[in-house]
This record gives structure tokens, C-alpha cells and sequence, in this order.
């Protein structure tokens, strides 16, 4: 699948229930061990549930980016605007089975190409939990830096899964976008 070819659309409220297995899928249980995305050694539970997906979906401040194919919705991710010409990159998900074949490049370049030219970003930050190297590893040889900044990890939230261990918190991510053109994505 070739960028200028792939059929992103956004996410429509009747998309919410496939978005929700499709991130749960992508990150907790048995299923998220079929790619490289998994989470499960780290939390238990959901990783997100369809109230916060519909929130996503419906708030005027973002945007939930999707890649069908024939099977359903193959990968999201949503882009929130925030100050000053900021887009929060987050609810990123590729369908277990197709991780590693570039999919989640290929939806990383189309969120930044839309938080550039859309919503008129100069840069896009994540949270991605510390301990998580591989995934750190890869957004960074994507162009992504360390910020410095930490996050503490919402303990007793269970809407956010159980975790499994006293010593998550997030690191801040962030990429300039300020030179990313439609060529360079």
C-alpha cells in the first residue's frame, strides 16, 4: 500500500465498537502477542474502552485517523490539537497480524502529513510507557526525541488496565514537524 494510494478517512461514530477491539487488540491479552505492540506483560484489563473512543471521535479538538481494508479498520490513530501548534499523537493502533509491514509507518506519515497541513502542528508529542524500549526505539528512528519530561501512569484507573508492575510512567516524545513536507513524510 502506497501512501498517496491508501484509503485513510476519519473515524464515524458507528466505527467506535471496531476502534475499541482494534486498540485492545493491538495492546492487552493474547492477541496483542501475534505483533510487537503488545503490552501485556506490563498491564492487565482494557486498554481503552468505546465511551473514551466516542469521546475521541466527537471532540471538536480531534481527530481519529483510520486506514481501512477488507478485513475492517486495519489501523487508527488520533491527532489532538492542543497549544501552541502542538497535535497530540496518541490511540495509535495497527491490527496485530499486519505489525512489522509497514503500516504503522505508513499511518505515522499520514497523521503527521494531517497534523501539518490540517491542523497546522509544528510539532506532535506522545506518551509511550518507559519501559518500553523497542517501541521508544522505533518512534525515535521515526524522527521522535526524548523530551526530558516523565508522566506518572494513571494507578487505580482501571479504565487505563491493571498494571502489573509498581513502576510505570510515561515518557514525553515529541517531533518537529516544522520541516516535514508532503515529500519528506
Amino acid at each position: 500500500m502506497r501512501p498517496e494510494t491508501a484509503p485513510f478517512r476519519l473515524a464515524e461514530i458507528q466505527d467506535a465498537s471496531e476502534l475499541t477491539r482494534l486498540i485492545q487488540s493491538a495492546y492487552r491479552g493474547d492477541s496483542s502477542r501475534q505483533g510487537w505492540t503488545t503490552e501485556a506483560d506490563l498491564l492487565d484489563g482494557q486498554r481503552v474502552d468505546e465511551a473514551q473512543v466516542l469521546e475521541v471521535i466527537t471532540d471538536p479538538q480531534s481527530l481519529l485517523l483510520v486506514l481501512p481494508d477488507a478485513d475492517g479498520i486495519l489501523a487508527c490513530c488520533q491527532l489532538e490539537s492542543r497549544a501552541d501548534s502542538v497535535v497530540y499523537f496518541g490511540m495509535f493502533a495497527v491490527r496485530p497480524g499486519a505489525q512489522g509491514g509497514g503500516v504503522g509507518r505508513l499511518m505515522i506519515a499520514e497523521a503527521q502529513r494531517l497534523a501539518r497541513k490540517t491542523l497546522g502542528a509544528t510539532a506532535m508529542e506522545m506518551t509511550v510507557i518507559a519501559q518500553r524500549d523497542e517501541l521508544i526505539s522505533w518512534y525515535e528512528r521515526l524522527g521522535f526525541r526524548r523530551t526530558g519530561e516523565t508522566r506518572p501512569f494513571p494507578y487505580g484507573e482501571l479504565r487505563f488496565g491493571a498494571p502489573r508492575r509498581d513502576d510505570l510512567h510515561f515518557v514525553v516524545l515529541r517531533r518537529d514537524l516544522s520541516s516535514v513536507t508532503e515529500d519528506t513524510v
